[in-house]
């Protein structure tokens, strides 16, 4: 991904270039040493989020404030080469560090490209559609990777103004007719259900704490087993595919690959692991664990 680097990571920050931009943040997977000095952060930050103290997003996610250099600007874009698609992303400086995409999650992005693709040319007979579900969606990355390899997505996350963001990342990529849904991925899958839809593939990024639009709770250790029941009942077959990706610190990825088995037992290759960043100095920050399906 050209438009991204981890410059360097250590006591709990990291360095990161988004296009020209150079990002300075918390990150708590971070305990080793800096491998470049204080003022060479300071020489190349554009932006430094500084946490507010005692303040928290309900999330869990730390709330703060940036402090921008004069050339910094709200808003920018950078661009994903998703195999032979270009994807562009609209990036944003929010009160919670994020700034709208993840770049570890380029490799599920790839993943589900090819198995898109492979689902509409399925062995069995040429195939009209690929039905995609992504749950707890974000800003879309997934769902772009999806719409591109020709899939009917519809994406689904709890909250209005990130729907909005995606898209406008849709768009901005040259994509269209994804299907948004404001609603509580848990509710809306039972409800999927219930009517007899199926999907060939599915993507869930739940997060470890979140609420739904009406106040719905979400705690991850407690409701992820449900969901994948649920989703269990909405997945085709055949030809089809499942990415699971957590974000909590606490969890194996071994933790994804029994939840597939359990849940996903016609599947025909499991594939599970962590996604992580390289630094220049070779450190690997670890982000998140994974596990896919394809059956």
């Amino acid at each position: 991904m050209p438009d991204y680097e981890l410059i360097d990571c250590g006591n709990y920050e990291k360095l990161e270039r988004f296009g020209k931009y150079v990002i300075r943040r918390p990150e708590p997977q971070a305990v080793w040493q800096k491998a470049l000095p204080e003022k060479e952060w300071e020489r190349q930050t554009d932006a430094l989020f500084k946490r507010e103290k005692g303040k928290m997003h309900p999330e869990g996610n730390e709330k703060g404030a940036w402090i921008l250099k004069p050339e910094m600007p709200q808003q920018w874009f950078v661009s994903y080469l998703c195999k032979t698609k270009p994807l562009k992303f609209r990036l944003g400086l929010t009160a919670f560090k994020h700034v709208g995409i993840f770049p570890e999650q380029a490799e599920n992005w790839n993943f589900i490209y090819d198995a898109v693709t492979a689902s509409i040319n399925a062995a069995d007979g040429f195939r009209k559609d690929c039905k995609v579900l992504n749950l707890f969606a974000y800003t879309g990355g997934a769902s772009l990777a999806a719409r591109a390899a020709g899939a009917d997505v519809t994406h689904v996350d709890s909250v209005r103004q990130v729907l909005s963001w995606s898209r406008e990342n849709m768009e901005a990529s040259g994509l269209d007719n994804i299907r948004w849904v404001c609603e509580d991925a848990l509710k809306f899958v039972k409800r999927e259900a219930k009517r007899g839809k199926k999907y060939q593939g599915i993507i869930l990024d739940p997060p470890a704490y979140g609420r739904g639009p009406e106040g719905e709770k979400w705690i991850l250790e407690e409701r992820i087993a449900e969901l994948m029941d649920a989703c269990s009942r909405i997945s085709d077959e055949h030809n089809a595919f499942c990415v699971l990706n957590l974000y909590s610190m606490g969890f194996s990825s071994l933790i994804a690959e029994n939840l597939l088995k359990e849940y996903f037992p016609a599947s025909a290759r499991i594939e599970f692991g962590e996604l992580f960043l390289q630094d220049r100095a070779g450190r690997k920050l670890p982000l998140s664990v994974f596990g896919r399906g394809l059956f």
